[in-house]
């Protein structure tokens, strides 16, 4: 990691911290949360070059799985996270054995597709999923055995977990596996030549962005006493889009905070008296953001002099 890189991830480390006392508690709760999916994607998209239109599919996924085992069967939380990450990672592993063999926009129509499959399936299986109306969680239950009631409890619980797979995220891109993952994405052919199987590192890494988006929602699911339909939504996959774009692709610190600053606009915009018209006022913003920002708001920073042409 850069020096500007660690001086982003100190700062947003300290801000972390005193998060829930500066907004409301369960709002601070779902921008962690939303951080972690936002780099998930990352993994994907700034780093293969895999641009995926269904990440939803894990994140609501992980979710819904979460909130159906808790629901059910009282069983301390983190059972029902692991739960809930391993239904994402069977999952990613089957679409990402079928999408690694395309690029471009057929790989990003694969997960889609099969992104709308899930929702179709939750808006349809009512008994268990609760249909339009979600699957409501009465109590957090307790995680590791301790009571996650209190929402300031919660919140540092979770900034905890999900402050691990960022660590883990970034352990990964700075890895030898990461530098493969990189040289895939500047120029494939020659990686292949070199001798590298790059299906196989694409679906490892599309596993993995799975895990960790299946995760980020199972925190959600539990943080907001609620897996929704909104969780397995088309628009929460082109939101993380945004969100990872906004910040900046490729730097794992700038989806953090391409979900923070998109998440609290998003939120406090639709308090205002234009709340009706706050995805007008998003787009409006993202696109101001990329014109001025062309490689995101933290990546415009860390590569300073990127996007200069020499003549």
């Amino acid at each position: 990691m850069t020096r500007r890189a660690t001086v982003f991830a100190l700062v947003l480390g300290a801000l972390g911290l005193v998060l829930p006392w500066l907004v409301y508690p369960v709002l601070a709760i779902d921008l962690v949360c939303f951080a972690l999916f936002a780099v998930s994607l990352d993994l994907l998209f700034g780093f293969v070059g895999l641009l995926s239109f269904g990440q939803a599919l894990f994140w609501g996924g992980g979710g819904y799985l979460t909130a159906i085992v808790l629901a059910r069967t009282h069983v301390d939380a983190s059972i029902a996270i692991l739960i809930g990450v391993v239904y994402a990672l069977v999952l990613a592993a089957i679409v990402g054995a079928i999408a690694v063999r395309r690029a471009g926009i057929y790989f990003a129509m694969i997960t889609l597709g099969v992104a709308q499959i899930q929702y179709f399936s939750a808006f349809q299986l009512t008994s268990i999923t609760g249909g339009e109306n979600g699957l409501n969680l009465g109590s957090r239950g307790n995680l590791f055995g301790l009571g996650m009631e209190d929402d300031h409890v919660f919140y540092y619980v979770a900034l905890v977990l999900i402050a691990l797979g960022v660590w883990f995220a970034m352990r990964i891109v700075g890895s030898p596996f990461g530098g493969v993952l990189q040289a895939m994405r500047e120029n494939e052919q020659r990686t292949i030549a070199l001798g590298y199987r790059v299906n196989r590192y694409k679906l490892v890494v599309f596993v993995i962005a799975g895990g960790l988006a299946g995760f980020a929602g199972a925190l959600y699911a539990i943080g907001n006493h609620l897996a929704g339909l909104e969780m397995v939504d088309w628009h929460t996959s082109g939101a993380v889009v945004m969100m990872t774009v906004l910040g900046g692709i490729g730097t794992i610190v700038g989806p953090i905070v391409g979900a923070g600053v998109f998440e609290s606009l998003e939120y406090f915009v639709s308090k205002t008296p234009i709340g009706e018209e706050t995805n007008l006022v998003m787009g409006f913003v993202f696109a101001l953001c990329v014109l001025l920002f062309r490689r995101g708001i933290v990546g415009s920073f860390l590569v300073p002099r990127a996007g200069r042409v020499k003549h």
